[in-house]
């Protein structure tokens, strides 16, 4: 994960960019239950999300992309409350495309870890990701999950292909 400081000022972009894999996310033909994804991050400064994006790596069947923010236990791997929620809609021509998903005057305090869920009840899409080798796990860490099992599983070695927009308050 690589953290910038925009030629704005006031604006930091989180974000790992890498992508050499991908993740599925919605109902995989022949498998009896739904996959969902996600990302646990640090927040580098009490700012307000705009926006996070992922990389749509393919797009196999159209249809509503939900992603909710919550707050996170880093120590206990405990999902807290729900923050944010907001869609994005996908077709077959968003593939090799960035997925935006708006969360304006959300706010987000420094130090605190938070992570975004994905799921869908009618599409299915791969998300692109990030398999880290020998340079050792990223800073952030990805989860994924099924109907089967929710606390799902985390990694260190993976990792979305994300950038999560932030702005901080004025001096």
């Amino acid at each position: 994960m690589e953290t910038f400081t925009k030629v704005h000022g006031r604006s930091f972009l989180i974000s790992q960019l890498r992508k050499n894999t991908s993740v599925w996310i919605g109902h995989i033909p022949g498998y009896q239950n739904d996959h969902f994804a996600g990302e646990i991050f640090l927040c580098p400064a009490t700012s307000e999300l705009t926006h996070i994006q992922l990389f749509l790596a393919a797009v196999q069947n159209p249809g509503e992309v939900f992603l909710t923010l919550h707050s996170f236990d880093e120590k206990d791997k405990k999902w807290g409350p729900q923050i944010a929620v907001t869609k994005a809609t996908v077709s077959e021509l968003n593939k090799e495309e960035w997925m935006c998903f708006e969360l304006p005057g959300t706010c987000l305090v420094k130090n605190e870890y938070y992570g975004f869920r994905l799921h869908t009840n009618q599409a299915l899409v791969a998300i692109g990701e990030a398999a880290a080798g020998a340079e050792g796990p990223f800073e952030d860490e990805e989860w994924s999950a099924d109907l089967e099992n929710l606390n799902g599983h985390y990694y260190k070695y993976f990792s979305l292909t994300f950038k999560i927009e932030l702005e901080t308050p004025p001096l």
